[in-house]
C-alpha cells in the first residue's frame, strides 16, 4: 500500500537564516532544495524535509524534538563534537523507551535528538 503522504515537510522560524544554513547544510551535510528567499528548504531523506523561515511568527513551540535517526549515533556524536557543536548529553541508552541517544541544540535553539531505535521502526 502506498503512503497517503509521500512526503513530509516541518517548517521553523528561525533568526538568522544564514547561521541556520551554516549548520544544517554545512555540519549536518543536508541538502538545500529550495531557497525562497526568506525560507530554505532542507532534505532529511527522500520523503522528509526541514524548512526554516526569517518570515514566521512566535516562538519555539514548547516541548518539540527534533530527531534525526541513524545507526551510527555515536559517529553523528563524534563528527559534530570534532565541528565545535556542544552536546547537552553524550550517547546513552534508555531501556524505557529502547533507545539509544543524545541531545544538542541548533544555532536556534532546537532541540535536536539523534537516535537509533533497539528495534527498528518497520
Amino acid at each position: 500500500m502506498s503512503s497517503a503522504f509521500p512526503q513530509s515537510m516541518i517548517f521553523l522560524r528561525c533568526a538568522d537564516l544564514e547561521r541556520t544554513t551554516a549548520f544544517y547544510l554545512g555540519i549536518l551535510g543536508l541538502a538545500l532544495v529550495r531557497d525562497q528567499g526568506t525560507c530554505r528548504i532542507f532534505r532529511v531523506n527522500p520523503g522528509a524535509f526541514l524548512g526554516f523561515c526569517t518570515h514566521l511568527e512566535g516562538s519555539q513551540p514548547k516541548g518539540l524534538i527534533l530527531t534525526l535517526v541513524s545507526e551510527d549515533v555515536d559517529g553523528w556524536h563524534a563528527r559534530l563534537s570534532a565541528q565545535g557543536v556542544e552536546f547537552l548529553s553524550t550517547p546513552a541508552h534508555d531501556p524505557h523507551y529502547q533507545i539509544y541517544h543524545c541531545f544538542l541544540r541548533d544555532p536556534d535553539g532546537y532541540l535536536l535528538e539523534i537516535q537509533r531505535f533497539d528495534r527498528p521502526l518497520d
